[in-house]
Order: structure tokens, then sequence, then C-alpha cells
């Protein structure tokens, strides 16, 4: 079995053993039912749940990326993240983040291994449509600017400013059962060299649609999987399309209790195109083989 699908298995069977060593009560079903969030249970897509107004939220975040043709590739992000919802429409949320890389005999990448201070992001979320008699949709718009002085990629010293722009849209298919949930992106962001006085920024730009799908099989459980599909160009606004890449794979939401709980996905690419290698299967140029996603939070 390859490592990525071991190291997923792994994640996976982790998060069972915490379900199996969480009691979980009948007579609490009901209100788990009721309050569950949707933003968090359906893996690197987002659901358009804001929260209760008043309530604060401290988390860990890690984004991985794995695979990238060459010997070994990994990379990462762990968000050290703060929110908080001061009413029932809007939500913030900001922190550092910290990179990691691991990388060897990758073609166009420097061998290294670090872990390094990242930078900072701060995220805003606006309830644009709520669930309600008049509408079985629910629908956010979120917009995360970052800044970073470790590239995503390559994790060479950089000044890097990036714009992640979601409409998020879900909707219960089954109540309080079954969820379906659907995102669209759009990411500008700029790079430039620190070392080099007067450097330009080279821009670029990733556009991308998801659809996921969340079943609580138990009050506190819920399981699923989500498609996602990414485009990359060259230039701000979609200037000059370089390559494109399907992903899809599993997603699990845990409610360890009321106030806390555990998420996880994994994603691995499916399919992609390469303009400069046409006879190219998956994209290993703008994006990675495999993904990985795993958020513990704690509300109070």
């Amino acid at each position: 079995m390859p490592s990525s699908h071991i190291a997923a298995a792994r994640l996976y069977l982790a998060a069972l053993m915490i379900v199996a060593s969480s009691p979980i009560h009948a007579q609490d079903d009901a209100s788990i039912l009721r309050d569950i969030e949707t933003k968090y249970v359906f893996g690197f897509t987002e659901g358009s749940g804001i929260g209760l107004e008043g309530e604060k939220e401290v988390s860990l975040d890690t984004e991985a990326r794995m695979g990238k043709g060459g010997k070994r590739y990994w990379g990462s992000e762990t968000k050290l993240e703060f929110e908080f919802t001061p009413n029932q429409y809007v939500q913030f949320e900001l922190g550092p983040f910290a990179s990691a890389h691991s990388i060897r005999n990758v073609p166009g990448l420097d061998d290294r291994s670090q872990f390094e201070f990242g930078g900072f992001f701060g995220e805003m979320r606006y309830l644009l449509v709520e669930r309600g008699p008049s509408s079985p949709w629910s629908v956010t718009l979120s917009a995360e600017p970052e800044w970073r002085r470790i590239d995503e990629t390559g994790g060479e010293r950089v000044d890097n400013v990036e714009l992640e722009l979601k409409l998020n849209a879900d909707l219960e298919l089954v109540p309080q059962r079954l969820y379906f949930a659907a995102n669209l992106l759009y990411e500008p962001e700029g790079t430039r060299d620190p070392d080099h006085v007067g450097a330009g920024w080279e821009m670029e730009s990733k556009g991308g649609l998801s659809a996921a799908l969340a079943y609580r099989i138990m009050p506190s459980v819920l399981v699923g999987g989500e498609l996602w599909y990414l485009r990359h160009y060259d230039g701000a606004w979609f200037n000059h399309f370089t390559g494109d890449a399907v992903y899809a794979g599993p997603t699990l939401f845990i409610q360890l209790n009321p106030k806390m709980f555990v998420k996880a996905a994994w994603n691995v690419q499916l399919h992609g195109s390469d303009v400069e290698v046409p006879d190219a299967k998956l994209n290993l140029s703008e994006f990675s083989h495999h993904r990985f996603k795993l958020k513990v939070a704690a509300e109070f």
C-alpha cells in the first residue's frame, strides 16, 4: 500500500478511536442534531454556518500537501486560529501560522527540511442568505487575506500576499441527517523576492468549484466525501491558463462534546492537465498529488 494511503488510514483510525472513547448518550441526540454547525462538516469544502452570537473559538488547523513527482515532497501550514462571532450575520477569524517542508529530489525545487514561522491570516464571513421557510439554502460570503514569508510550494523566503474569496452554500437534503454543500473559489496572489531591491510582483490566480455530501452516522459523527475542480492561471484575473486538477476524497467530522470537535479530510488528485506537459495525466506543477486537512477546535 502506498505510504500516503497508510497515513490516511492511520488518521481515520485515530479519529475512530476518539469516537470509541467518547461516550454518546441517547438523551443528548436531539440537542446534538439541532446544534450542528455546517461550516465544518464537509472537509476542504466549507458550509455556510456562522455560529452563535457572542461565541468564540480557538483551533489548530493543518493543511498538508504530499507528492510532486520527485522522491519526496511534503508541505504544510498550521494555523493557530482565534474566531469570534459578534452577531448572527458576521464572523471574524485571525491568527499566525507555521510552515513546514520536507523536499528531496523534486524537479524545479531545492532540497530542504524546515519548520518556520509562515505569516498571518485573517478571515471575514458574512451570511448572505439564511436558511428558513423562504429558502432551503444558506449562503455565506468569505474573504481571507493572507501574508506569507515562506513560499507555500517550495519553502523559500518570499513576500507573498493572497486573497481567498469563497461563496459557500449548503442544503439539508434530509433534515438533521444528510447535508450538501457547494463552494465557488477565486484566489488571486502576488509573490516577489525580498532579497532583490525593486523586484516586481509575480501575479497568479486560482479558481475552483466543489461539491460535498456529509451524512450523520451517529449523533456526533458525520462522514462524507467531496469533489473539487481547480484551475490555475498566470495573472491576477485568470489571464493565462496554465493547468487544472480534479480532487476527490473522504471527510470526517466528530463532535467530541458540545464545545469541542475534530474534522479531517483527504483528497487525491484524480486527473490534471499542464499546458507545459501536454501528455501529463496529473498536474503536479501547480498542485500536489495528495492533500490532507486536520482541525481541532474548542468553543467558549
